[in-house]
C-alpha cells in the first residue's frame, strides 16, 4: 500500500508552533521522516521548533525546486509510492498556495497516493477574513510586475476587474517594495478604491489595516518596510 502524502503547513514567522498550529498537524509533522520542501534551510528551522521524533539529520528532507519537470515529481514520490508517508512543506504557510507544491499534489493524485491537507495559517485566507471584503469572489494574484509603469497597469486592470465583477483582489509583494507597492496603489487607484493590508500575520507585531485609498493618501509607509504583508483591493 502506497503511504500518505501530508500537505504540513509552515509558520508565517517566528513563533511558537503551539500559538499557531493545531496538535494533530504538530503531531504528524513531528512522526513523519520523509519531506518533500520548497527549500532545505527553512524547512530544517521549521522541523526543529517541532522538537521531532528523530534526529533532523535522520529526515530524508528533499527540495521540490520551482518548475519540477514530470520525472523528478516521480523521483520524490518514491517513498510514498513504497509506503511511507510524506510531508510537503511549504517555506511559510499552506502548500500548493502562492508556491509549487501544486504539481506534486497533481502527482500524487494521479498516482493514487492519498493526499491529505492539515490545517493551519494561511495568509491569503486570514488577510481575507480579516478584510472585511468580498469573500464569496476573489482572486489572488501572487506577485504584481516590479517595473513602475507594468505595476500601475496592473493595479488598474485589478480595480477594474473588481469593479466589474465585485470580488477582492488579492496580491503581495517582496517585503523590502512595501512602501514602493503603497504609493504605486495610492497613486494608481481611485480615492474610493478600499485597500486592506495585513502585515506580520499570527506575529506579534501583526496589524491590519482596510479603508478607503483616500485615507491612506498621504501616510508615511515606512513603517511598513520589511514586513511580509498581503494586499486586499476592492473597488467601491
Amino acid at each position: 500500500m502506497p503511504g500518505t502524502l501530508y500537505l504540513v503547513p509552515n509558520l508565517l514567522g517566528l513563533v511558537s508552533p503551539e500559538q499557531v498550529l493545531p496538535a494533530k498537524t504538530i503531531a504528524v509533522a513531528r512522526r513523519l521522516d520523509h519531506f518533500i520542501v520548497e527549500n532545505a534551510k527553512p524547512a530544517r528551522a521549521f522541523l526543529a521548533s517541532l522538537d521531532p521524533v528523530r534526529p533532523i539529520r535522520e529526515i530524508a528532507i528533499l527540495e521540490l525546486g520551482d518548475d519540477p519537470q514530470a520525472g523528478r515529481l516521480m523521483e520524490l514520490l518514491a517513498p510514498a509510492r513504497a509506503g511511507h508517508d510524506v510531508g510537503l512543506l511549504s517555506d511559510a504557510g499552506c502548500p500548493g498556495i502562492a508556491d509549487p507544491g501544486a504539481q506534486l499534489v497533481a502527482a500524487a493524485h494521479r498516482t493514487r497516493i492519498a493526499v491529505v491537507p492539515l490545517v493551519g495559517p494561511s495568509s491569503v485566507l486570514l488577510a481575507l477574513m480579516a478584510s472585511g471584503m468580498n469573500g464569496q469572489g476573489f482572486t489572488f494574484h501572487g506577485y504584481l510586475p516590479v517595473k513602475t509603469a507594468a505595476r500601475a497597469q496592473a493595479l488598474k486592470s485589478l480595480e477594474a476587474e473588481s469593479q466589474r465583477t465585485g470580488h477582492a483582489q488579492l496580491f503581495i509583494e517582496t517585503p523590502y517594495r512595501n512602501e514602493a507597492m503603497l504609493a504605486s496603489i495610492v497613486d494608481t487607484c481611485k480615492p474610493s478604491t478600499r485597500l486592506c493590508v495585513a502585515a506580520d500575520l499570527t506575529l506579534e507585531s501583526e496589524t491590519v489595516e482596510s479603508r478607503a485609498l483616500a485615507e491612506w493618501k498621504g501616510r508615511d509607509f515606512a513603517g511598513y518596510a520589511k514586513r511580509p504583508a498581503m494586499y486586499v483591493l476592492q473597488a467601491a
